[in-house]
């Protein structure tokens, strides 16, 4: 079939034209996948056919987790874990990361998350030894008796699970959780980590799926560094789950894909995460908190402030000394986004001269400020704690929400008004599975497009199952 300019294809109940890059450049056996929010997107061949070896294997692998035993899985963990131990063995992963490190520099890329530093190894480390003991075989969740006979409901693996990661290295230990609950997955890396990520499967991940003799293709790393197998990966309908990490455009484009395929995706969306300052005495308590919400930039680090308006005189030079801390830790300034509130408050407390102070208008409070070093979050004022929570409601991703304040009934308020699925009084930076729940994290959602349905926003492999139903009738004169 050989595409021409300006025929047209159905999308979102309109005909769209294809353009002339796209006709030139479509091959047989590629594929269009038309989408609402950025068009016509070309899948050469080459992309689908990486995607469908690597499924055929998965389908496989699942198939054959039915007979490994809970040894097995736990023994590739120990395994994995010992790999990254050992000095010989991540020496060689390292010189894949410097590698990587070095050409994403080159390309003026952040490399923040990139850099696979010690404290990174001990928390994939860490991550590991956890999903060990979280390894769950079939159990039975719920037994309903009756006459002659009963009804088990079982926990059961789901089956193929989909991942697109951002370009962190440590994301292996994430995605190996799905086995703790005998569920395979394949994932595509972004290319700033991809010969870290190779490094990794080649030296760890590959050869203790062998010793433990569990399927080679339990985890399966996509051969590619294109966005075109991401798509691909995420319009096969032999996915179980979806996964994307990471925010943005992307992330959306990725769960436009798979929804629209039927195959049922967990999106991050939009990070940053919100504070309301209400009426507090212990200003030095308010200063930790925020300083200790902006140690780095990551989804869950503080992005906003709202004072109430009776808060504002009391409490903006502790939030304005929190922020002070955090950049003098990373011997940086500050940038504020601040309205004409707190720009015209700003006279009269003590900010550094250094800072950058810019205006802000309520429109613009979704935004998330993707900082590299240098601290930057926005900061107004509502009337009342109700008008605070209404901003969060319109304007936020519907994320991380923390409310300072001393009364407690002011609190309850803002949980019970509030559309946060996390909600706390103190730092921001908790919202995280290893964390909080002691449970590695294979991804978190944010409410941006809707409460999530029957779980909470941290997804952990515990949490990546189906239910099975059994009948066991004794009676045989049982019927309706």
């Amino acid at each position: 079939m050989k595409l021409q300019p300006h025929d047209r294809v159905l999308i979102g109940g309109e005909l769209v034209e294809i353009g002339s890059e796209i006709a030139d450049a479509f091959q047989d056996g590629d594929r269009l996948i038309a989408t609402t929010s950025a068009g016509i997107l070309l899948v050469p061949k080459s992309d689908l056919d990486a995607v469908e070896s690597c499924i055929n294997g998965s389908v496989n692998a699942f198939s054959a987790l039915g007979e490994v035993t809970d040894r097995q899985i736990m023994s590739f963990y120990d395994g994995f874990a010992r790999r990254l131990r050992d000095d010989a063995i991540f020496s060689q992963i390292r010189e894949a990361n410097e590698r990587n490190v070095a050409d994403a520099k080159v390309r003026g890329r952040s490399t923040t998350r990139l850099v696979m530093s010690e404290s990174m190894r001990g928390d994939m480390i860490d991550a590991l030894l956890i999903w060990k003991q979280l390894v769950s075989p079939n159990t039975v969740r719920e037994t309903v008796n009756h006459h002659g006979w009963s009804i088990e409901s079982h926990i059961a693996p789901l089956g193929v699970v989909g991942f697109v990661f951002e370009g962190r290295p440590n994301v292996f230990a994430d995605a190996t959780g799905v086995l703790a609950s005998r569920n395979v997955c394949v994932f595509r890396i972004g290319s700033d980590a991809f010969e870290t990520a190779q490094a990794i499967m080649d030296l760890a991940v590959t050869p203790s799926l062998r010793e433990a003799g569990l399927p080679h293709a339990s985890i399966l790393l996509l051969p590619s560094k294109t966005h075109a197998a991401a798509w691909a990966l995420f319009s096969d309908k032999r996915l179980s789950l979806a996964v994307a990490r990471g925010s943005g455009p992307s992330v959306a484009l990725l769960g436009e894909i798979a929804q629209q395929h039927g195959v049922p995706a967990s999106l991050h969306g939009t990070g940053g995460a919100w504070m309301i300052v209400s009426d507090v005495e212990d200003s030095e308590r308010l200063m930790k908190v925020v300083k200790n919400s902006l140690d780095r930039k990551v989804c869950n680090t503080l992005n906003t402030v709202v004072f109430t308006a009776g808060s504002l005189d009391k409490c903006l030079q502790s939030v304005i000394d929190g922020v002070v801390l955090a950049a003098q830790k990373r011997n940086v300034h500050a940038v504020l986004h601040v309205d004409e509130l707190v720009a015209s408050a700003l006279a009269n407390f003590t900010v550094p001269q250094e800072f950058v102070v810019k205006d802000i208008d309520q429109r613009s409070l979704g935004t998330e400020w993707e900082w590299e070093n240098i601290p930057e979050l926005s900061v107004v004022v509502a009337e009342s704690m109700a008008a605070a929570v209404e901003l969060f409601n319109r304007y936020s991703p519907n994320f991380v929400l923390s409310v300072i304040s001393d009364d407690e009934d002011e609190v309850d308020a803002a949980w019970g008004l509030s559309n946060a699925p996390f909600f706390g009084d103190g730092m921001t930076r908790w919202v995280d599975g290893q964390y909080a729940l002691r449970k590695p994290e294979l991804g978190l959602s944010n409410w941006q497009n809707g409460r999530t349905f029957a779980r909470g926003g941290i997804l952990s492999g515990d949490s990546i199952y189906t239910v099975r139903y059994r009948v066991r009738q004794i009676d045989a004169e049982v019927k309706r």
